[in-house]
C-alpha cells in the first residue's frame, strides 16, 4: 500500500512538474512615441494602455520590446505591475534613444546576469554597424524559473532597417555571442528583424543548427496576417519580419500573430446608425478601428523537453 501511495504521489509530482514548465514567449515592436503618430491618431497616450492590456490578457511571461524609449517602457511597468524589465538605450548605453528592453513577470522569474551589446564590430559602447542607418542594440538576460529552477537565456534584439550588410552580420554577430556563453544553456532570440521568411538574414539563423524559427516548428500556427500593419488594421501582408528562434530545448505548442484592434472615436460626428440586422436595442456609432502598434505581437507557447 505504501509504495502504491508513494508511486502515485511520484507520478502526481512529476506531472505538475512538466505543467510548470510550459512559458509563454512573444515579441513586440511596440513602436516608438512620435508626433507624427499622434496627429494621425495613433499617438502613444492612448495606444499603450491597450498594449499593456493585450499582453496581460494573453498571459505572456517574458517577452522582447522593439523601439520603446525609456518612458514608453516605464509607462508600461506602471500598467503591467506584475513586471519588470531590463535593458538599455542605444544612443548611449543609459536611458537615451530606443530600447531592445526585455519584459518579465517578476512573481515568476528572477535576473541571474543581464547585459547588452550593440550589433556592430565594437560591440561594447554606442555606434553604427557596418552599412547601419541608426545603432542597432541586443539585450539579453539569463533567466530562473522560481519554480522549477529551469534557467535559460532570452536575446532580443532590433535589426537595422536599411543596412542590408549589417543584417547579415547582425545574425552572424548573435550566433557567435550564444557560442561564447561560458554555460550550453537553452536559448530563445526575439526581435524586430527587419527581414521576412525569404531574405538570407533570416535564412542564417533558421538553417544555422543552433536554433529554429518557432514559425516553422510550432504544433499549431494562427497567422492571419504578416507581423507589419503599418497602422493599417485593413492591409495584408504575408510577410514575417518579427521572428522568435528557439533552442532544441523548446517544443512549440502554440503560435500566434495577435492582429487585435481597438476602437477609436471617428473625427467625423456622426449619428447612431440602426438597421434590421441586429435588435432594436443595439445602438452603433461610426468608430475607427486602430491597431496598438504598427507591427503586430508574435506570441508561443512552449513546452520545455
Amino acid at each position: 500500500m505504501k509504495k502504491l501511495i508513494y508511486t502515485m504521489l511520484l507520478v502526481l509530482s512529476t506531472a505538475l512538474t512538466m505543467q510548470a514548465q510550459s512559458y509563454v514567449f512573444a515579441t513586440y515592436n511596440v513602436r516608438n512615441a512620435n508626433r507624427g503618430d499622434s496627429i494621425a491618431g495613433n499617438g502613444w497616450g492612448q495606444r499603450y494602455p491597450y498594449i499593456a492590456l493585450q499582453i496581460q490578457f494573453n498571459g505572456f511571461d517574458i517577452f522582447g520590446t522593439q523601439e520603446a524609449k525609456h518612458h514608453q517602457l516605464e509607462d508600461l511597468k506602471k500598467a503591467m505591475p506584475k513586471y519588470d524589465y531590463i535593458g538599455i538605450g542605444r544612443d548611449d548605453g543609459k536611458l537615451a534613444g530606443e530600447f531592445s528592453a526585455i519584459f518579465y513577470r517578476t512573481d515568476k522569474f528572477e535576473v541571474l546576469e543581464h547585459g547588452d551589446f550593440w550589433l556592430s564590430t565594437e560591440t561594447d559602447h554606442p555606434n553604427k554597424g557596418w552599412d547601419a542607418a541608426l545603432p542597432r542594440i541586443c539585450t539579453w538576460g539569463k533567466f530562473r524559473d522560481k519554480q522549477t529552477g529551469f534557467t535559460f537565456l532570452f536575446y532580443n534584439l532590433h535589426m537595422d532597417h536599411v543596412g542590408v550588410q549589417a543584417r547579415s552580420e547582425s545574425a552572424k554577430l548573435i550566433l557567435k555571442k550564444m557560442k561564447e556563453f561560458p554555460t550550453e544553456l537553452p536559448a530563445i532570440l526575439t526581435g524586430d528583424f527587419n527581414v521576412d521568411q525569404n531574405n538570407e538574414s533570416y535564412k542564417l539563423l533558421d538553417n544555422s543548427g543552433i536554433m529554429r524559427d518557432a514559425y516553422q516548428i510550432a504544433e499549431l500556427r494562427y497567422a492571419p496576417n504578416g507581423t507589419f500593419s503599418g497602422f493599417h488594421p485593413d492591409r495584408k501582408t504575408d510577410s514575417r519580419i518579427d521572428h522568435l528562434f528557439l533552442t532544441k530545448e523548446f517544443i512549440v505548442k502554440k503560435y500566434g500573430i495577435l492582429t487585435d484592434t481597438y476602437r477609436s472615436e471617428a473625427t467625423e460626428k456622426e449619428e447612431a446608425e440602426k438597421n434590421g440586422n441586429f435588435p432594436k436595442e443595439v445602438t452603433m456609432k461610426k468608430y475607427v478601428a486602430r491597431t496598438p502598434s504598427d507591427h503586430f505581437p508574435v506570441m508561443i507557447q512552449v513546452e520545455v523537453k
